[in-house]
């Protein structure tokens, strides 16, 4: 299901402009694709905010415009912490797009019972679906992952509809074997202090008077 972004048309282009719509709590976004001419847009930062709590991907647009669209980019603050703009692309529900969605690990592997540490490769898939039929997360069932097991990307059970882009060799996760430590190496110097050094000319004590 998209999210809904009720959009104003953003008059004024540029730093000091887009500065202005962030203090009033408006993300610029533009809107291209198909052909159409380019529409320079303002979106209210709550909107945005629930779209980015879901992972959502597609957004129908109302107010100024009316059209469904897919969220292509988002720029970010250096914080990483505010979303500076967006890039919106036209497209129609049945339209076959390429989007990357998240990976969501499940269950507790078999290999984590036995003291390893499960590692995730990857947090994300790339997928080709109809533009409508976008799912927030792939799945992914770890419960039978063994001790220095993997997971790839072809081990995902896809929706229908849904084709990998990634390639399916791609590890998406593993379980890491505890580390052993070396039996010589962690050893304790014996008590009593330094070892004994003998010196090349044989015992010191000979040829003392």
């Amino acid at each position: 299901m998209a999210d809904v972004f009720e959009v104003e048309t953003r008059e004024e282009v540029g730093s000091a402009a887009t500065r202005r719509l962030r203090r009033k709590g408006l993300v610029p976004a533009v809107l291209y694709g198909h052909g159409e001419e380019n529409k320079h847009l303002a979106v209210p930062e709550a909107q945005v905010r629930t779209l980015l709590r879901h992972h959502g991907k597609m957004v129908e647009l109302k107010g100024v415009c009316k059209e469904t669209a897919l969220v292509s980019d988002i720029h970010w603050d250096p914080l990483g912490i505010d979303v500076l703009h967006m890039d919106l692309i036209r497209v129609n529900l049945k339209e076959m797009v390429a989007v990357n969605v998240p990976i969501h690990v499940r269950g507790e592997a078999v290999g984590v019972r036995e003291g390893g540490m499960l590692l995730e490769n990857s947090h994300e898939v790339e997928i080709r679906c109809p533009a409508g039929a976008i799912p927030e997360n792939i799945d992914l069932d770890v419960s039978e992952l063994a001790l220095g097991g993997h997971l790839s990307a072809g081990d995902l059970v896809l929706p229908e509809g849904v084709e990998l882009v990634t390639p399916a060799e791609t590890v998406v996760c593993h379980v890491e074997e505890p580390r052993k430590a070396s039996e010589e190496g962690d050893e304790a110097v014996a008590v009593g202090g330094e070892p004994e050094v003998i010196s090349k000319g044989g015992d010191s004590s000979e040829g003392e008077d």
